[in-house]
Order: structure tokens, then C-alpha cells, then sequence
């Protein structure tokens, strides 16, 4: 059983990037964490709903097909970080399924990533670049992974 961040693109900023990098390293501590980044899709000659297709076909080869897919979007369901980390808890223990939390691009995720998921996930109202919601996903994921040892981190 894995966690799986599944995001569209790689980070341009380098800050952003070393940030990402630092928070995924230290949520790796507490969860057995896979990030899986797929290529951006050209939009310079593409409809918003052919570039989100094709960066949803990248997104869904990195999940297998009994894995859980969470649908990371603006609309979706909203929790605490409490809530966040006993969600997690209880997937871990199942143990019979990766989770794989995807991140679309500029456009969102396709129909395709939509129907898949087993869960929409919101961490904010606002629509956050993708770097940004990867960031904080992994912050989460790491905050998680603290209140879950009770450690001093979460306050």
C-alpha cells in the first residue's frame, strides 16, 4: 500500500520545488509515499479539454487499477487536519490499495481522472496553481503523519 502523488508537471520555481521536495521527503518518514510526475501538454494548439484528456491519460498510468483515486479539486470535500490524518490512518490499514491523489494542470483534471476517483478532495475554495496544491497536499501529508505519532508539530 501506497500514497502516490500523481501531479502534472514538474516545478519551474526553484524555491517552490525545494519546498515540495522538503515536505515529501518528511511525510516519506511517516507514509509510504510514490510521486509520479507526468508531462505537461502543449496547449498552444489544443482545446483546454484536449490538454486535460491527455495529461489524464498520463496521470491515470501512474495508478494501478485497484487503487483509490482521489480527485484533488476546488469543490471537493474538505477536512480538517485532524480529519485528513485519521482518513489516512484508516487507509493505511486497509492496506489492500495504493491511493493515488492527483493534480491537474492548468486546465484541472480530465472527465476521465473525474469518473475514476473515489473521492474529491478540496484544500481550499480558491483554485491554486497546481504547484501550489502539490505543496500543500505534501505539507498536509506530512502534518498527518505527525498528528498521527503525536508529535509537537500540529498544534
Amino acid at each position: 500500500m501506497r500514497f502516490i502523488i500523481a501531479a502534472v508537471g514538474k516545478p519551474k520555481n526553484r524555491s517552490l520545488a525545494a519546498a515540495m521536495s522538503e515536505y515529501e521527503q518528511r511525510a516519506a518518514r511517516y507514509w509510504p509515499l510514490e510521486i509520479c510526475e507526468v508531462r505537461e501538454e502543449s496547449a498552444r494548439a489544443a482545446t483546454a479539454d484536449l490538454v486535460r484528456a491527455r495529461e489524464g491519460e498520463r496521470l491515470l498510468a501512474c495508478v494501478e487499477a485497484q487503487a483509490h483515486v482521489i480527485a484533488c479539486e476546488s469543490d471537493g470535500v474538505r477536512m480538517t487536519s485532524e480529519e485528513f490524518s485519521a482518513w489516512l490512518q484508516r487507509e493505511r490499514e486497509l492496506a489492500s490499495h495504493d491511493v493515488a491523489f492527483t493534480i491537474g494542470g492548468a486546465f484541472g483534471l480530465s472527465n476521465a481522472v473525474r469518473a475514476r476517483a473515489a473521492m474529491r478532495l478540496s484544500f481550499s475554495s480558491w483554485t491554486l496553481p497546481h504547484e501550489v496544491a502539490r505543496l500543500v497536499l505534501a505539507e498536509q501529508l506530512y502534518r498527518a503523519g505527525t498528528i498521527v505519532r503525536g508529535e509537537p508539530y500540529h498544534k
